[in-house]
């Protein structure tokens, strides 16, 4: 006898759309929409701290693609039984509109790209790490209903009020298929919806950065370690509830909990390691300068400033050899 829930999620019923030669998939568009929000708002965020701009899509430019070639490295590597072995395509791993992308390749390569930019401009990595971490979070949290639109990343059988339905997809030949099928009404199981709790877990430590942000007025990249710290609190539980596949170690832990747990322990050290770093340090990003000003803008009144003492200098020593030479 089937059961049916009273109250539960709908999954869309489908992820795909074709539109003569071009196919949509929702997955790549909320990473988009997200990539697209992180960027403005980071703008806003760094510029409010005395940074230009620009710098911001200067460091996205490189950030963008490196963080997506590592995300999707990460998950190779944690995954590679998906896409190695007899009977599967390596060429899989490439296909990353079918999902999979592992955060912590994504933060360690994008962080990389935007240190290069940074060291480029002389700039300081801190300013602007504290500026993007709630953006990061927040485009995450979009991020994640790529996972609803693909029925992927739930957890285990449930009949709570909340539990999500997972449809039956099946392409235009009738053949069962997830990512590029149409849902035809048939409910195959209700499950945790796992990417549900993390997106409201990522959009509830957004708000806590923003407001420890403003209150106490973090900086020093504390910001960021607050970031890393808060979402991987959230992760290593929720990844208690997944029962998707993952590589597992040391027996049959999944092996996104023990980066949760090790990455987590790593940052509240450095967090109370730099409790006295605050927004007023002098590593703060063009500290004393009008805020916004373009970088080619200051260089320019430097020069023109240091002119204008020069000329000053001179004209003050020819008065004062005019005023003592003798009479």
């Amino acid at each position: 006898m089937t059961v049916t829930n009273l109250a539960s999620i709908p999954s869309p019923p489908q992820g795909v759309w074709h539109l003569g030669p071009i196919t949509l998939r929702a997955y790549a568009l909320c990473i988009l929409v997200g990539i697209v929000v992180a960027v403005w708002w980071t703008v806003r965020r760094y510029v409010a701290r005395g940074g230009d701009g620009n710098t911001v899509i200067d460091c996205a430019i490189a950030a963008v693609p490196a963080g997506i070639i590592g995300g999707r490295v990460y998950h190779v590597i944690t995954d590679h039984d998906k896409y190695f072995g007899e009977g599967k395509e390596w060429t899989d791993a490439l296909n990353i509109t079918n999902g999979g992308l592992g955060i912590w390749g994504a933060v360690v390569f994008g962080g990389l790209a935007v240190w290069g930019v940074l060291r480029y401009k002389k700039l300081p990595l801190a300013p602007f790490a504290d500026a993007v971490a709630p953006p990061i979070l927040f485009a995450q949290a979009i991020g994640r209903l790529g996972n609803w639109f693909n029925q992927e990343l739930y957890g285990g059988a449930s009949d709570a009020p909340w539990a999500l339905e997972i449809y039956r997809r099946v392409d235009e030949n009738g053949n069962i298929s997830n990512m590029d099928g149409v849902s035809d009404g048939f409910v195959l199981q209700t499950v945790q919806p796992t990417f549900l709790y993390e997106l409201l877990w990522n959009l509830l430590i957004v708000a806590l950065l923003v407001w420890a942000d403003r209150r106490f007025r973090l900086g020093g990249g504390r910001v960021f370690m607050l970031y890393v710290a808060g979402y991987t609190f959230g992760r290593f539980f929720i990844e208690l509830l997944r029962t998707d596949e993952a590589t597992t170690v040391f027996g049959d832990v999944r092996i996104n909990s023990v980066t949760s747990g090790v990455v987590f322990i790593c940052a509240v050290v450095l967090f109370i390691a730099t409790r006295k770093r605050t927004r007023e340090d002098p590593s703060e990003v063009n500290a004393g300068r009008p805020v916004g000003e373009p970088e080619e803008d200051r260089d320019a009144a430097a020069e023109t400033n240091a002119g204008a003492d020069a000329e000053k200098s001179l004209a003050d020593g020819a008065q004062d050899g005019t005023e003592s030479a003798p009479q």
